[in-house]
C-alpha cells in the first residue's frame, strides 16, 4: 500500500467541504504510515481548484478537465474516476459521500473488481486492508467493517472528520478525459433545482431546522429570519415537508439528509430517532421546545424551554448585536 487517493468532488463551482475533510485524515493516515497523499480533480475548471486542494497536504494533484464535467453524468465521471486511479497506483481510494458518490460508487467498485464500504464515519488503515465504523439500524449502533482488495474505495461522511491545513508543494499530473459526449448512453438535457438559492445542507456550517412547532408563516419567517443572520442552511422535520410546508429536498433525518454542520439549531422539533439519525454528528446541537421532556434534549448540547414565538425574536436580536460588535 504506497498511496492514498482522495477525489475531490466539484458543486456549483466550488469545492465540496466534505472531500477537503476527507482529505485532511487522508493526509494524517499517510504521514502516520509513510505513504503518498494524493488527490484528483475532475470538472470542466479542474486546474483552477489545484492550489485549495494542495492546502490540505496533497502531494500530488491529477486534474482531468473538460466541458463533458460541466455537469454530474454517471458514466463520465466513472471513466476518469477509473482512470485516475490507473494511473496514481491508488490501493484506497476516499470519497466524501455525497449524492453523485453514491451513484456511482457501486459501479466503480464493479468496474474495478475493488472492495468498497460506503457511508462511513471513520475509517483506518489495517495492515493491507481498511478497517471502518459505520452507523447502522438508524445511527442506533456503530458497525465495525474491515475490507480488503486492491482497491478499496471508502466513501465517507460529511462532517466525520475536522478540517486541517498542511499546506504542500503540490504536483499537478494533468490527464485527458478519454469520453466525449458521442460515448455517453444518456443525455442530460435539464437540471431543476428545488431549492432555488439556498445553502446546501451537506455543505452547511450551520442549520436551523423546523419541526412541528412552525405552524404558520410567521414561525417560517422566523426560522428564515435566524437562518439569514448566522448565514444557515434551512432544514425540516419529515413531518413538515410531508405536509408541504418546506420541499422534500430540505428534510433531515433517517429518510431525509445526514447532515454534521458546526452549529445545529432544532426548533419545534420533538427529537425522534429518525430524525435525531441525520443530525446526531453536529459538533453543537441546540434544541428549542415548549416541551421540557421532548427526547431532543437528551441530544442537545444547549436546550431552551419555551414557545418558539416568544425565543426566537430576541435570540435573533441578541445574535445580530453579537455580530455587529
Amino acid at each position: 500500500m504506497s498511496t492514498l487517493l482522495t477525489y475531490i468532488a466539484i458543486a456549483d463551482g466550488k469545492v465540496k467541504r466534505s472531500s477537503l475533510e476527507v482529505l485532511s485524515h487522508c493526509k494524517s493516515l499517510a504521514d502516520s504510515a509513510g505513504l503518498s497523499c494524493e488527490a484528483v480533480i475532475i470538472d470542466q475548471k479542474a486546474s483552477s481548484f489545484v492550489d485549495q486542494v494542495a492546502k490540505y497536504g496533497a502531494s500530488k494533484v491529477y486534474t482531468i478537465e473538460s466541458e463533458i464535467f460541466k455537469n454530474h453524468q454517471n458514466g463520465s465521471l466513472l471513466r476518469a474516476l477509473g482512470k485516475a486511479i490507473e494511473e496514481s497506483g491508488a490501493k484506497v481510494v476516499a470519497l466524501s459521500s455525497t449524492e453523485s458518490t453514491k451513484d456511482v460508487l457501486g459501479a466503480l467498485a464493479a468496474n474495478l473488481n475493488a472492495g468498497v464500504v460506503a457511508d462511513v464515519s471513520s475509517f483506518e488503515l489495517n495492515g493491507d486492508g481498511v478497517k471502518a465504523q459505520r452507523p447502522m439500524m438508524a445511527a442506533k449502533i456503530m458497525g465495525n467493517v474491515e475490507v480488503t482488495g486492491n482497491p478499496i474505495l471508502v466513501s465517507v461522511r460529511s462532517g466525520s472528520y475536522e478540517l486541517v491545513e498542511n499546506p504542500a508543494n503540490a504536483e499537478i499530473v494533468s490527464l485527458e478525459a478519454g469520453v466525449n459526449d458521442g460515448d455517453l448512453r444518456s443525455t442530460l438535457r435539464e437540471i431543476i433545482s428545488a431549492t432555488g438559492d439556498t445553502i446546501d445542507l451537506n455543505e452547511a456550517e450551520a442549520i436551523v431546522a423546523a419541526g412541528r412547532g412552525v405552524k404558520d408563516e410567521e414561525a417560517k419567517t422566523l426560522i428564515s429570519e435566524l437562518a439569514s443572520t448566522l448565514n444557515a442552511g434551512i432544514g425540516a422535520s419529515r413531518a413538515l415537508t410531508e405536509a408541504g410546508v418546506y420541499d422534500p429536498s430540505l428534510q433531515i433525518g433517517q429518510t431525509g439528509k445526514v447532515v454534521s454542520p458546526q452549529l445545529y439549531i432544532a426548533v419545534g422539533i420533538s427529537g425522534a430517532i429518525q430524525h435525531v439519525a441525520g443530525m446526531s454528528n453536529s459538533k453543537v446541537i441546540v434544541a428549542i421546545n415548549k416541551d421540557a421532556d421532548a427526547p431532543i434534549f437528551e441530544v442537545a448540547d444547549y436546550g431552551i424551554v419555551g414557545d418558539l414565538y416568544k425565543i426566537l425574536p430576541p435570540f435573533i436580536e441578541e445574535i445580530k448585536k453579537i455580530k455587529a460588535n
